[in-house]
């Protein structure tokens, strides 16, 4: 027997299905503020924000079905992204790969902060959040617009170079917020956090 109580899966209820409609509601007016562009087709934009908080918050699994469900709305045709872009023309565009990679971003970033179904520190937030909310974003984004615009892949690389500052910024606001969330208000995390061993 163990002294740490078993952390039983839980169905997704109510209040799971809540979460994940607000998330995917809070992607949507990030994007009001519209993009801009500094190299190349792909606008910057304050959503990725959205996506670390998901997964940081919500945890892996519903971290990436709020992005699923957004993109889905997307995809029928709500003009949801930065500038009203919507419809499913924009899965063929140059920024499909940083969309494909909200979902895996928000999964890998929900597992690395909720390791071992540990209650969020600090330092896993950090990680998580710059993992998954910009390497692994970077890993669907970059090749795929590379091969979209028909530009050498370093070259897309190196012009892609210009999301990092604001990433980075977005990355340590959306610690700040997951860290003073868990403080001041824990019932807003799926909590299935197992005890620490002593």
């Amino acid at each position: 027997m163990t002294d740490a109580p078993a952390v039983s899966a839980r169905r997704l209820d109510t209040t799971d299905v809540a979460r994940v409609a607000v998330f995917a509601g809070i992607i949507a007016v990030l994007g009001l503020p519209g993009g801009f562009t500094i190299f190349g087709a792909v606008p910057i934009t304050a959503q990725t924000l959205g996506v670390m908080l998901a997964g940081a918050i919500l945890g892996p699994w519903l971290g990436a079905l709020s992005m699923t469900v957004f993109l889905t709305l997307v995809a029928i045709g709500l003009p949801l992204l930065s500038g009203g872009r919507g419809g499913i023309g924009v899965f063929v565009g140059p920024s499909v790969g940083y969309l494909i990679g909200f979902v895996v971003g928000a999964l890998v970033i929900g597992l690395i902060v909720h390791a071992g179904s540990r209650r969020p520190t600090l330092w896993r937030t950090i990680a998580g959040i710059v993992v998954g909310g910009i390497l692994v974003v970077y890993a669907f984004g970059i090749p795929l617009q590379a091969l979209i615009t028909r530009l050498p892949l370093p070259e897309t690389l190196l012009t892609s170079l210009a999301f990092v500052p604001g990433d980075l910024v977005k990355a340590a606001l959306a610690t700040a917020i997951t860290m003073t969330l868990l403080r001041a208000y824990p019932r807003a995390f799926r909590r299935t956090w197992t005890v620490a061993a002593r």
